[in-house]
């Protein structure tokens, strides 16, 4: 059995953004040389997520208004862990709902995802550089 791992890094502009990453992973996958397996993407970042599903804007929008509402990010003081100083409690359960990772198999050299599927970077406390681990292990 072989292994491959690749880093990918993020900086958004933005406290929270969804990042489309399909290709960079598919890239990963090509560059493994690995045609049956398993591909793990992993945010590397307590605020982060990597997460599957539909690549549409309003479905982005909804996940936004939606974990704001689960989670705001204000008032700070509503977080016992911002006492540490940081302003990002929030983030924190927002990456607990959306996820740490996903793995997807990999056949025939490409990512078997479903018709709609899509692999995200999610980032809830952004504006710092941050990363994913891709980790494919097949023959």
């Amino acid at each position: 059995m072989k292994s491959y791992r690749k880093e990918l890094w993020f900086k958004t502009r933005t406290r929270r953004a969804f990042v489309h990453i399909t290709s960079q992973v598919e890239e990963a996958v090509r560059e493994s040389g690995i045609r049956e397996g398993l591909c793990l993407v992993n945010a590397m970042h307590i605020t982060a997520s990597v997460f599957i599903n539909d690549n549409e804007q309003g479905l982005h929008q909804d996940y936004e208004r939606w974990l704001e509402d689960l989670a705001p990010h204000e008032p700070l003081e509503r977080y016992l862990h911002n006492r540490t100083g940081e302003d990002n409690g929030d983030a924190h359960l927002k990456r607990q709902v959306m996820g740490r990772e996903v793995v997807v198999a990999v056949t025939g050299g490409k990512l078997d995802l479903g018709p709609w599927e899509a692999v995200f970077y999610g980032e809830f406390d952004g504006r710092r550089r941050k990363r994913v681990l891709v980790k494919i292990i097949g023959e």
